[in-house]
C-alpha cells in the first residue's frame, strides 16, 4: 500500500473550514477544484487506520461528467431548496457535515440533494452541509476525526470499519448506521474474446493481461480484492494490475490499452455506458454463479444477485446477472439521537426528490433500510424504524 498518491483534502485534524468550502451549496459552477498535483505521502494515522487519498476528480473543465444531467439537477435543487431556506429566519441551526464521495459518482449528487433538503426545511434546528471526498476510505477517516458526523460508505467498509478488518486496521465503535441506500452493482468486463465460461472464473484465465482493478487504494480496488481473493483468484500473479478512474478505464478499454476493469456502482455507470456505446458486444459484463456468491458472502453475507436488465446498457439485449451489496448512510454515535432521528424521517419521507436526482436511488425501499447493514443503528434511526414497525435483526440494536 505505501507510496505517494495526489491528495484530495489535507490530513490535517483541523479541515472541518476547508471542507466546508466544498460544500453542496457552491454551485458546480463555482466549486473550489482540488490540484492534481498536489501531493500527500502515505499516513499512518495513530488510531490504527491507513488510508490514502485518490485522485480528484473535480477538474470541471476535463471532466465530462460534469455535464450530464445528475449535476444539473443538483444545480437546480440545490439553488431552489436554498432560496426556500433564505426566507428562513431559523438561521442559526447547528450545521453538520455529511461526507459523501467524487463529484462524478452517485454519492456527491445524493449527498447534495438530502443535506439541501434538509437545510431548507424549517421543521428541524439543524442543518447539513454535504462535502466531496475521495469515498469510504477518507470518509471512515473523517468521521473518526469528527471532521464529518454523517458520511455514504460501501457496506463492506462499514463491515471492515466496526470490526477493524480489510484495509481498516482498528474498530471504529464510534459508528452507528442510518440506513441501507442504493445498491453498489459489481461491474466486472472483459473484452468478449477473452470470455469463455461467461462467469468471474474467466479471471482466472489472464496471462499478465494489463486489467484495472481501480483507483489506488480506492473502494473499487479494495472491495475488488476482496471479491477475488475469496474466489481464490491470484490477481497479483495473472493481471498486470492498472490503477486509474471510471473514465480514464473506460478510455482505455477503448483504445486497446486494456482487457479489463472493475467498475463498481450504482447502475447504470457512466464509463461502462460509455465503454459499451464505443465496443458493444466486445465487451462482456461477467456473470456470477451460484458457488461464486457463496463464496464472497462466506466472511460478510453482504451481497446479493443483481439482474442488469436489457437495455441498461447501449447493446446490450440479454440479462446480466451480477452481484450487488448495500451502499449504507452512517453518523457518529455521538450525534443527538433526535437530529438522527430526523434526518432518517427526511430521508424517507423526501424519496420520491432523491429519486429525481439520481435513478438509483430508485431502488431505495423503506421495507429493505436494514438489508445488509452490519453497523449497529443509531438509537435515532432506531427509534424511527421501530414506529414503522420494521423487524430490528439483533446485530443492529445499539450497543
Amino acid at each position: 500500500m505505501p507510496g505517494d498518491t495526489d491528495a484530495l483534502i489535507s490530513g490535517s485534524s483541523n479541515n472541518a473550514d476547508r471542507g466546508i468550502l466544498r460544500s453542496a451549496f457552491l454551485l458546480p459552477s463555482v466549486m473550489p477544484v482540488t490540484s492534481r498535483h498536489e501531493k500527500l505521502k502515505y499516513d499512518h494515522f495513530p488510531a490504527g487506520l491507513y488510508f490514502h487519498s485518490s485522485p480528484s476528480i473535480l477538474d470541471f473543465g476535463k471532466s465530462t461528467a460534469m455535464k450530464l444531467g445528475n449535476l444539473q439537477r443538483v444545480a437546480f435543487l440545490s439553488s431552489a431548496l436554498l432560496l426556500l431556506a433564505a426566507c428562513s429566519d431559523n438561521l442559526d441551526r447547528r450545521t453538520y457535515v455529511l461526507t459523501t464521495g467524487t463529484t462524478g459518482g452517485t454519492f456527491y449528487p445524493v449527498g447534495v440533494a438530502l443535506s439541501t433538503l434538509v437545510t431548507a426545511n424549517e421543521t428541524v434546528d439543524f442543518s447539513l452541509t454535504a462535502i466531496s471526498s475521495a469515498g469510504s476510505m477518507e470518509n471512515i477517516k473523517l468521521l473518526r476525526d469528527n471532521q464529518a458526523q454523517f458520511g455514504m460508505i460501501l457496506g463492506i467498509f462499514g463491515a471492515w470499519a466496526w470490526d477493524g478488518e480489510g484495509p481498516i486496521r482498528s474498530p471504529q465503535p464510534h459508528l452507528r448506521s442510518i440506513s441501507a441506500m442504493w445498491p453498489n452493482v459489481e461491474h466486472f468486463i472483459l473484452l468478449t474474446d477473452m470470455v469463455e465460461e461467461g462467469t468471474l472464473s474467466d479471471l482466472n484465465l489472464l496471462d499478465g493481461d494489463r486489467f484495472v482493478m481501480g483507483m489506488r487504494n480506492s473502494g473499487a480496488e479494495q472491495t475488488g480484492i476482496f471479491i477475488l481473493d475469496a474466489l481464490g483468484i491470484d490477481y497479483a500473479s495473472k493481471f498486470n494490475l492498472a490503477y486509474m478512474g471510471y473514465g480514464a478505464t473506460a478510455s482505455a478499454i477503448q483504445d486497446g490499452n486494456i482487457v479489463g476493469m472493475n467498475i463498481p456502482a450504482g447502475a447504470p455507470v457512466t464509463a461502462v455506458t460509455q465503454a459499451y456505446a464505443q465496443l458493444g458486444a466486445r465487451m462482456t459484463i461477467l456473470d456470477f454463479s451460484e458457488a461464486e456468491m457463496t463464496a464472497i458472502n462466506q466472511r460478510y453475507p453482504l451481497w446479493d444477485f443483481y439482474e442488469l436488465a436489457p437495455g441498461t446498457y447501449p447493446y446490450q439485449d440479454k440479462v446480466i446477472t451480477t452481484a450487488s451489496s448495500p451502499n449504507i448512510l452512517v453518523v457518529r454515535e455521538d450525534v443527538d439521537e433526535a437530529i438522527v432521528y430526523n434526518l432518517t424521517k427526511l430521508l424517507w419521507d423526501n424519496l420520491a426528490t432523491l429519486q429525481e436526482i439520481h435513478s438509483a436511488t430508485k431502488e431505495m425501499l423503506l421495507e429493505e433500510a436494514l438489508k445488509g447493514i452490519a453497523v449497529p443503528l443509531h438509537a435515532g434511526a432506531l427509534r424511527f424504524y421501530q414506529e414503522q414497525s420494521l423487524s430490528i435483526p439483533e446485530h443492529l440494536l445499539s450497543q
